[in-house]
């Protein structure tokens, strides 16, 4: 990782406006992304996490979705501003993405190498046997076997694992900049789920692609991510090293998270702990703490007002009224 910032999203919000309400899936997320960094972006499902990155490639269904403000900066021009040929250019080019569940991500009525040959003619410039050739090699560093001939065959010739490794050959093959993983493993078992990621590992580090890892399991962020933002209800909550967070948790959510997670190296006395109660509904949510009705350190002030963002000496930050000059001195 270096000190060199190639993505740095501000204030981002982006609405859906359903018959119920608005839904502020992401409401004032930000971050950075240095080159060759992996960032984890944590949570449990309909905290905002995917919403978020696939606003930074501009992928929101509109209508009902509308990125509502902020700004995404890739090498500091906006993407949100760009109009659709120039995004097109970048999407899949210098940003990439791997989506939740590859069977739906290929299309089953094309072969494999339809599909990844037309992506890199499309943004390498190359005809259609280099092309070919190219995906081919990047199939063997993914770990396809006989990758000649399985390149011809359809998706449902492929297991699930091999699927999803022909997803991260297909998101590397143009070799982005920035890939960004959504519940990469999701899906698969967890034997296949440590390949996958030690294949991600290896193959960003050869080629140098700083990652943004989408999950709702902090033992893949523990062995993958350099830095951690966790995630609720559409802002980010904490942030931090990796080692950080894990040794210092601040925001009672997180401590929370970590808490949950089951420790071999511990003995387990009674029931896994797990946070009471649900992630709220974000449909016209309330401007205050969004996380005080299932917290055991809520204050009277969280349940009138959304805490700001405080910053620790070790590079930590974390929005949470514990730690706010203003709780203290109420």
């Amino acid at each position: 990782m270096t000190d060199e910032v190639i993505l740095e999203v501000k204030d981002l919000k982006t609405y859906f406006m359903v018959d119920e309400g608005l839904v502020k899936a992401v409401d004032g997320v930000d971050f950075q992304l240095h080159r060759g960094e992996t960032l984890g972006i944590v949570g449990e499902s309909g905290s905002g996490k995917s919403v978020t990155n696939l606003s930074i490639i501009n992928l929101i269904p509109v209508p009902p979705g509308k990125i509502a403000g902020g700004q995404v900066l890739f090498h500091g021009k906006d993407l949100l501003k760009m109009p659709p040929h120039e995004i097109r250019d970048i999407r899949g080019n210098k940003i990439s993405m791997i989506f939740q569940d590859p069977m739906t991500s290929l299309n089953p009525f094309l072969r494999i190498s339809t599909q990844m040959v037309e992506t890199i003619e499309l943004h390498q410039g190359l005809d259609k046997k280099a092309a070919k050739e190219k995906a081919i090699e990047m199939l063997k560093l993914a770990g396809i076997p006989a990758p000649e001939k399985r390149i011809d065959q359809y998706p449902h010739q492929f297991s699930g694992g091999m699927r999803q490794r022909v997803m991260i050959a297909m998101a590397l093959s143009c070799n982005p900049e920035i890939l960004i993983a959504d519940e990469p493993t999701s899906a698969l078992d967890v034997t296949i789920q440590a390949q996958i990621l030690e294949l991600m590992q290896e193959l960003t580090r050869k080629l140098g692609t700083a990652v943004i890892m989408i999950t709702h399991s902090l033992g893949v962020v523990a062995g993958m991510c350099d830095t951690i933002c966790v995630m609720y209800a559409g802002r980010i909550v904490e942030r931090g090293r990796t080692e950080e967070i894990f040794e210092s948790p601040k925001h009672p959510y997180t401590v929370g998270l970590i808490h949950s997670v089951p420790r071999l190296d511990q003995e387990t006395k009674g029931r896994l702990y797990s946070i009471p109660g649900q992630p709220p509904n974000v449909i016209d949510l309330p401007d205050c703490c969004p996380f005080f009705p299932r917290c055991e350190k809520a204050m009277d002030i969280c349940k009138k007002k959304y805490p700001p963002s405080v910053s620790f000496e070790n590079g930590q930050s974390a929005s949470c009224w514990l730690y706010a000059k203003e709780a203290q001195n109420a």
